[in-house]
C-alpha cells in the first residue's frame, strides 16, 4: 500500500519519536530499579544512597530550565538533544569506573547535567509533532514504557546471574543507542515541520515569568509534582526492600514490569480517555490511586498482592504523566514548550522528588516500609491540588493556551 505524503510523513515522525522514547527509557528502566542495588553493592549506606539519588534531582532544578530556555530561544530542541545524549554516554562511562561515595556522587552529578534535560526536550519534540501533524502522544510514549519493561527484565536477570557491575553493560549500551536515536530524530524528523520562532516571536524571560505567575500553572505543578514525587521511596528503596524481604531481584524485575505494562495500557488508550474525562480529571484519579498504593505498600503486603498493587503504577505514574503533558499543551504556547516541560520537570522531578528522596532515606533506615506512609501523605497533597485544578475552567486546547492573554511584548525578535 502506497501512503499519501501527509500519512507517510505522520508515519515517519511517529516511528522516529517512538524510537527516541524507547532509547531514553531503556536507560531509565535499568537505572531507576537497579542503580540503588549497584550503590549498595559498592557498600554505600541508605542515607548515602538517598543523597546520591536526590542530588541529581536538584541539578534538574538549577540547569534543566536554563538548558530548555536556551533550546526554546534557538527554536531547535533536536540539536541540543544530540549534544546532551553524547554527554550522557561519556558520563555513564565515568560512573562505571567510580568507587567511593564522593567519586560516585560527582559522576552522578555530571551525568545529571546531561540526563535531566533529555526527557523534557524529548517531550517538547513529541508535543511539537502532536501539534504539527496531529499525532497521538500516548501511542508514541508507550514505546518508552515497553522499552522500560524490557530493560527492567534484562537488568534483573543480568544482576541475578552476573553481578551489579554488569548493569553498566546495559546502561552504557542504552546511552549509545540514545545518542544514535537523537541523531536520527534531528535529521529526517524535520519533515514534521517543527516550530521555529517567527520574526517578532522569540521567547523572552518575561513570558516565562508570566507563565510562572499563573495560579492555574502553579496549582498544576503542585498537583502533578506531588503525585510524581510520592514515588520517591519506591524508586530509591523499592527493589532493595523487596530483596530484604527475601524477594529475588528477578522477581523484583517482574514486579517492575507489571507496573510498566499497566502504564503501557494507559498510554495506548490515553487519547480516548483524555477526550472522555479531560486531563484534569486524569490527575485526580492518579492522585487517589497513589494514596491507595503507597498506604498499602507500607504494610509489606504478600507477593501476590504486590503484583496487584503494581498495576496501579499505570495510574500513579502513567495517568499523571499523560494528564500533565496534555495540561501543559493547553497552558503553554509553542514558544514556551521546552521551557514549560523543563519547569514541570524541575518542580516534579527536581524540587519535590529530590526533597522526598532525601526524606525517604532516613525514614527508610528507621522505619523500613513505613516510609511509604509519608509518600501517601504527599500524594494526598497532590489529590487536593488536583481537585482545585479540576474546578478551574480549562484553557482552550491548541497552540495558544494561556498565551492568548500574553502581551505582545513578552515575545521579541
Amino acid at each position: 500500500m502506497i501512503l499519501a505524503p501527509p500519512e507517510r510523513e505522520r508515519r515517519v515522525v511517529t516511528v522516529r519519536v517512538s524510537v527516541m522514547f524507547a532509547a531514553i527509557f531503556f536507560v531509565t528502566g535499568n537505572s531507576v530499579p537497579y542503580l540503588p542495588v549497584w550503590l549498595a553493592w559498592r557498600q554505600l549506606t541508605a542515607p548515602e544512597i538517598a543523597i546520591i539519588s536526590a542530588c541529581p534531582l536538584f541539578v534538574r532544578v538549577l540547569l534543566t530550565p536554563l538548558i530548555a530556555f536556551a533550546a526554546d530561544r534557538r527554536g531547535d530542541h533536536r540539536r541540543v538533544l544530540i549534544l546532551l545524549a553524547w554527554a550522557a554516554v561519556a558520563s555513564q562511562l565515568l560512573l562505571a569506573r567510580s568507587e567511593g561515595f564522593y567519586p560516585i556522587l560527582l559522576a552522578c552529578l555530571l551525568l545529571a547535567v546531561a540526563w535531566t534535560s533529555i526527557t523534557p526536550l524529548a517531550e517538547a519534540i513529541a508535543v511539537e509533532a502532536m501539534r504539527a501533524v496531529r499525532l497521538d502522544y500516548g501511542r508514541m510514549r508507550l514505546w518508552g514504557s515497553i522499552s522500560f519493561t524490557a530493560a527492567a527484565l534484562a537488568g534483573g536477570w543480568l544482576i541475578e546471574h552476573r553481578s551489579p557491575q554488569a548493569l553498566f553493560w546495559l546502561l552504557i549500551g542504552g546511552s549509545i543507542v540514545l545518542a544514535g536515536a537523537a541523531h536520527q530524530v534531528a535529521g529526517p524528523a524535520r519533515a514534521s515541520r517543527p516550530h521555529r520562532p517567527r520574526a517578532g516571536a522569540r521567547l523572552r524571560a518575561r513570558a516565562v515569568a508570566a507563565l510562572l505567575g499563573s495560579r492555574q500553572f502553579l496549582l498544576f505543578l503542585l498537583a502533578a509534582g506531588a503525585v510524581q514525587a510520592a514515588h520517591a521511596a519506591f524508586y530509591t528503596f523499592g527493589t532493595l526492600h523487596w530483596n530484604a524481604l527475601g524477594i529475588s531481584t528477578l522477581v523484583a524485575g517482574q514486579l517492575w514490569s507489571v507496573g510498566i505494562a499497566a502504564e503501557i495500557l494507559v498510554f495506548a488508550y490515553s487519547a480516548a480517555l483524555i477526550r472522555h474525562v479531560g486531563p484534569n480529571a486524569f490527575l485526580v484519579i492518579a492522585a487517589a490511586s497513589a494514596v491507595t498504593r503507597w498506604t498499602a505498600m507500607a504494610f509489606d503486603p504478600p507477593v501476590w498482592l504486590l503484583y496487584a498493587l503494581q498495576t496501579l503504577h499505570g495510574l500513579t505514574f502513567g495517568a499523571t504523566h499523560v494528564g500533565a503533558i496534555h495540561v501543559l499543551a493547553r497552558l503553554a504556547p509553542p514558544t514556551q514548550g521546552g521551557t514549560a516541560q523543563a519547569l514541570y520537570a524541575a518542580v516534579a522531578s527536581g524540587i519535590l522528588l529530590g526533597g522526598a528522596t532525601l526524606v525517604a532515606g532516613p525514614l527508610y533506615a528507621a522505619y523500613g516500609a513505613g516510609a511509604y506512609l509519608a509518600m501517601a501523605m504527599l500524594a494526598a497533597i497532590g489529590f487536593f491540588a488536583a481537585l482545585g485544578l479540576a474546578r478551574m475552567p480549562e484553557p482552550a486546547a491548541g497552540p495558544g493556551g494561556l498565551a492568548a492573554s500574553r502581551p505582545a511584548e513578552d515575545l521579541d525578535a
